[in-house]
C-alpha cells in the first residue's frame, strides 16, 4: 500500500491542479477588455453589403477578407475621408440630379469619391484629369474639348455625363452595374473579356488584378462610411462642411484674350474665376468656332457671405449638430 501513497497524492493534486485552471480559464473567459481611448479597434462588419441594388454576402470568407481590407484602410485614412465628407456636401448635390437625369443608380456618386477624393483639380500619372479622372482620348470621342486653354474634363456637369454615358454603355453589355464600376478602372474590354472567360457577369464571382479585385469594394466602403460617418469615428459639424457659394453665369461666344481683365469687370478675380470654372486652363479663350461658353461667377462680396452657423447640410447623417 505505501508505494501507491504518492500516486493517490499524485492524482489528488492533479485533480486539483486542473480544477484550478479551469476555473482560473473561466474566470478569464469572462472578464471584458475595455479598449483605452488611445488604442485602435477592428471596424464590426455587416452580414450583408449591396451596391446598386446587388447583394454581397460577407459570410462568404473571400468576399469577407476583401471587404474587410478595406474597411480597415478607410477607417484609418482620417485626413482624405474627413475631405471627401466635406466636399461631398459641395459636389453632390451637383452630381446626384445628373446621375438620376442619366438613369445611373446613386451609388455611382461614391465612384467618383474613390477615383479623386472629388478634388475636382485632380490630375492623375496617367493624365486622367478631373474628378471623375477621365482620359484625354477618352474626353475627346465623348465630345469634351481638351486643349492648352480648356479642359472640359474639369467641367463636373459635362465630366459626370460622360461618365454616365459610358457605365450605360457598359451595363448594356454586361447587364451588371458592378462589372460597369469594374469597367470603369479595368477598362470594358477586358471586364468582357473576363466575363467570358469566367462565365459569369457578377463581379463580386470573378477574379481581376489587384487593383481591380479592390476597386469595387472601396466604393461600398465608402458608401457605408458616408451613410453613416459617426459609426466609424468621424464627427463633423455644420461649420465644417464646404459649400457651393451663390453663383451668376454668363454665356460667351467669343474669344477673351485676358480671363483677368474678364474676372475683375464681373466683380470677380482671377482666383475665384478658376477655382468656379477649373475647365478654364490659361488666361484665355480662343474662340475661332464661337462656340457658346457658360462661365461661374463668384463674386467676391459672395465669397464673403459664409455663415459658418447655417451652412446648408446635404446629407444630416454627415454632422453631429
Amino acid at each position: 500500500m505505501r508505494r501507491f501513497i504518492p500516486v493517490s497524492i499524485f492524482v489528488v493534486i492533479s485533480v486539483l491542479g486542473m480544477l484550478f485552471f479551469s476555473s482560473n480559464k473561466e474566470k478569464e473567459a469572462d472578464v471584458s477588455y475595455d479598449i483605452p481611448e488611445d488604442g485602435y479597434y477592428v471596424p464590426q462588419l455587416p452580414d450583408k453589403a449591396y451596391f446598386c441594388g446587388e447583394e454581397i454576402d460577407l459570410s462568404n470568407y473571400y468576399l469577407r477578407e476583401r471587404f474587410d481590407r478595406e474597411m480597415l484602410s478607410f477607417s484609418y485614412w482620417h485626413s482624405q475621408i474627413f475631405l471627401m465628407i466635406k466636399r461631398a456636401n459641395k459636389f453632390f448635390p451637383i452630381i446626384e440630379p445628373i446621375l438620376k437625369k442619366e438613369g445611373i443608380p446613386d451609388d455611382f456618386k461614391y465612384l467618383a469619391m474613390i477615383e479623386s477624393s472629388l478634388d475636382q483639380r485632380a490630375l492623375s500619372g496617367a493624365n486622367a484629369a478631373g474628378i471623375w479622372q477621365i482620359l484625354p482620348e477618352t474626353a475627346k470621342e465623348a465630345g469634351l474639348e481638351v486643349n492648352d486653354d480648356i479642359d472640359e474634363r474639369y467641367n463636373l456637369e459635362k465630366s459626370t455625363e460622360v461618365a454616365c454615358e459610358f457605365l450605360k454603355r457598359t451595363h448594356d453589355l454586361t447587364n451588371s452595374w458592378s462589372a460597369a464600376a469594374a469597367s470603369y478602372n479595368t477598362g470594358r474590354a477586358r471586364v468582357l473579356r473576363q466575363i467570358e472567360t469566367q462565365q459569369t457577369n457578377n463581379y463580386f464571382d470573378m477574379l481581376f488584378s489587384e487593383e481591380t479585385n479592390r476597386y469595387v469594394f472601396r466604393i461600398i466602403i465608402a458608401k457605408c462610411m458616408m451613410e453613416n460617418p459617426k459609426k466609424f469615428g468621424f464627427y463633423l459639424k455644420k461649420a465644417d462642411l464646404y459649400y457651393m457659394p451663390k453663383q451668376e453665369t454668363v454665356a460667351v461666344d467669343s474669344s477673351i484674350t485676358n480671363l483677368t481683365d474678364f474676372a475683375i469687370s464681373k466683380g470677380c478675380n482671377y482666383q475665384l474665376l478658376k477655382d468656379a470654372n477649373p475647365w478654364l486652363r490659361s488666361n484665355r479663350i480662343m474662340n475661332k468656332n464661337k462656340k457658346t461658353y457658360i462661365i461661374k461667377i463668384t463674386t467676391k462680396e459672395e465669397a464673403m457671405k459664409r455663415d459658418y452657423h447655417n451652412v446648408y447640410v446635404h446629407n444630416k447623417s454627415w454632422v453631429i449638430d
